[in-house]
């Protein structure tokens, strides 16, 4: 098999998408010859049988240009694909699926989102297969939709050997946006505080310009409400630090809206840090106790079960089927086996 990924970041030191880097040298192993096309690259490190084309954001190149270098592209590397990935980014099935569609080159689009639109229909329809992770996805509803492992690389999210984890400690990891409903956190751990809990909760990750407002925001609740004891923010860091920073935690919350599936879900579970999610359509996968309602009362009140150390020990032992269930491994099986 010779395959066309398009995906929207190479940069393995990405706190957000750098996950993505070894997704390609798994699939990498399993190919011939795979290439390539992402909106911005940075560092990377592929098998010789891995060519990245990038249009050029990390550059700081134009729109126009970006699509200029986007045609330009498959043109270059016309014939020498027999199959297309694109990786959440719908807009190149709906701009790119008709000449696919013409040239008999089968398209399979992974999107796993709540909310879709009518260019997600049209990039579905213009699809071979479509995969997401979470039966919520505004995708789950098609015929041609297959529901996939979310792809953690359990050989590097484990519980890393002397690292010490804290008691009462509670993180959010990820990027700082209105859509992870952080103020939720804050709410509850103003419960949790006032009723005289000992819980600390540390927010790690990064924002965008677009959500600086919002992290101001949060920044100030904490010093209003006299939590900088307890709450804390840290910058995102780069992948590879994840699994120790996981390893040193206790509970990882999760407020992101049922419908996503976010993978720090799963990469803090297989360091053995439990993980706290409001989102209802992971019922099926996590223990009821990892599930809470996303109001500030419950999830103060779910928190406090999960501190309890007969607790944590129960649900860590049932998190085990889920952790194998969400593999790198698992996931790329189960890629080849729906593009064969």
């Amino acid at each position: 098999m010779r395959l066309l990924i398009f995906t929207q970041k190479v940069d393995r030191n990405d706190s957000v998408l750098g996950f993505f880097h070894n997704w390609i040298i798994e699939i990498a192993k399993k190919v011939e010859e795979v290439q390539i096309i992402c909106l911005e690259k940075g560092e990377f490190d592929f098998p010789k049988n891995a060519k990245v084309y990038s249009l050029g954001k990390e550059k700081g190149v134009s729109k126009l240009r970006r699509i200029i270098n986007l045609y330009k592209y498959l043109w270059i590397i016309r014939g020498s694909y027999d199959k297309v990935f694109v990786h959440m980014n719908e807009e190149y099935v709906w701009l790119l699926g008709l000449y696919w569609r013409i040239i008999g080159v089968p398209v399979y689009m992974w999107r796993n989102h709540p909310r879709g639109a009518f260019l997600t229909r049209v990039a579905v329809l213009f699809s071979t297969k479509v995969f997401c992770t979470s039966t919520s996805s505004f995708t789950a509803r098609f015929k041609k939709t297959a529901i996939m492992p979310a792809g953690i690389d359990t050989k590097i999210f484990r519980v890393v050997d002397g690292v010490v984890r804290k008691k009462y400690s509670i993180c959010m990891i990820g990027r700082i946006s209105p859509v992870k409903h952080i103020e939720l956190g804050l709410e509850a751990f103003g419960r949790l505080v006032a009723s005289g809990s000992q819980a600390s909760l540390n927010i790690i990750g990064s924002t965008v310009e677009r959500d600086i407002e919002y992290y101001d925001k949060l920044k100030e609740y904490v010093l209003e409400h006299n939590l900088s004891n307890s709450i804390s923010f840290t910058s995102a860091v780069t992948p590879d630090k994840l699994a120790e920073i996981y390893s040193s935690y206790e509970i990882c919350l999760n407020l992101t809206e049922s419908g996503s599936f976010d993978k720090t879900i799963v990469e803090a579970t297989a360091c053995g840090c439990i993980p706290l999610v409001s989102n209802t359509s992971l019922r099926s996968l996590l223990p009821e106790a990892c599930i809470t309602e996303a109001t500030s009362e419950e999830i103060a009140k779910s928190i406090e079960r999960l501190l309890d150390a007969h607790s944590q020990m129960e649900t860590v032992e049932k998190l085990k089927p889920f952790v194998e269930s969400q593999s790198l491994d698992l996931l790329v099986k189960r890629l080849f086996e729906e593009m064969a």
